[in-house]
């Protein structure tokens, strides 16, 4: 609420716009294609929908395209690499490949004996991963019915990020688990959160030699995996208006450069940051 006499605060200072026929519940996960203007967003409402994006000028608009439904609440989603199927999990405790663009039908490819919290698909080995709530990181071949290699974790995966070779999975005891996928089986490294409280997000950086991780408190911690970079570890606040702090539910690199967009739960703009090997700057 405004102060009587005060400018009302203005939460879209850059004139977003809001996607035609939008979720009816909280949006979990959002994922663009690789190959074109699609944006694929999963929601509580048990819904995987996507829209085509187009710019003209200025204006953007969103056109629906298609959408399907799960039994129950949708965590997370991935586009496969050719930009053509659309993985889905969550609550239901199975991930669907969705031929979107070929109009085929969902099919399930993949079980868990509890909710899906993260999916990724990873191009390099043609396998789908998939972590879940019941302390399990599983392989696909969408081939076949079982998974190629199933393993343990410590505690329910609460975060997942792949850059071949480089896979690292958060979990709920505040683990961070690194694998070398060029030998999935076995763990490369377990760090513990440089964060005191729960884990959220991670992002793996371009360059394969690091990752970032988000939390609850607002807060993003960058680590190093050579042992002699530890030195350049920090974290940083952000996400934060006065008292009130927001989690950091989502980070995510550029592609081709150290520019990090970085969301929260709070109804302001996502902050961007800019991760150089020579310092640290923040927008």
């Amino acid at each position: 609420m405004s102060t009587f006499g005060a400018a009302a605060a203005n939460h879209n200072p850059n004139k977003s716009f809001e996607v035609a026929q939008p979720p009816s519940d909280s949006v979990s996960s959002l994922s663009f294609s690789p190959k074109a203007n699609f944006l694929i967003a999963t929601s509580w409402d048990n819904q995987v929908r996507c829209w085509e994006i187009s710019r003209n000028g200025t204006a953007v608009a969103s056109t629906p395209k298609a959408s399907i439904t799960h039994d129950q609440p949708v965590l997370c989603s991935t586009w496969k690499d050719d930009g053509m199927t659309v993985f889905s999990g969550g609550c239901d405790k199975q991930v669907k490949m969705w031929p979107l663009l070929s109009g085929g039908q969902p099919m399930t490819v993949a079980m868990h004996d509890a909710p899906i919290k993260e999916v990724a698909w990873i191009p390099e080995m043609n396998l789908l991963a998939t972590g879940s709530w019941d302390k399990t990181l599983k392989y696909w071949d969408t081939r076949q019915s079982n998974p190629v290699h199933t393993q343990q974790l410590p505690d329910r995966c609460y975060a997942l990020t792949v850059k071949y070779p480089l896979m690292v999975v958060g979990t709920a005891d505040r683990n961070l688990i690194v694998f070398n996928l060029q030998n999935p089986q076995n763990e490369y490294k377990r760090v513990t959160s440089p964060l005191k409280y729960q884990t959220r997000c991670v992002a793996a950086f371009p360059d394969q030699q690091g990752f970032l991780v988000g939390s609850i408190e607002g807060r993003v911690g960058v680590h190093h995996l050579d042992d002699g970079q530890q030195g350049k570890n920090f974290t940083f606040k952000c996400h934060r208006d006065g008292s009130e702090i927001y989690s950091v539910n989502s980070l995510n690199f550029h592609p081709v450069s150290f520019f990090l967009p970085c969301t929260s739960s709070c109804c302001f703009l996502p902050c961007l940051f800019i991760l150089s090997m020579l310092g640290r700057y923040y927008f």
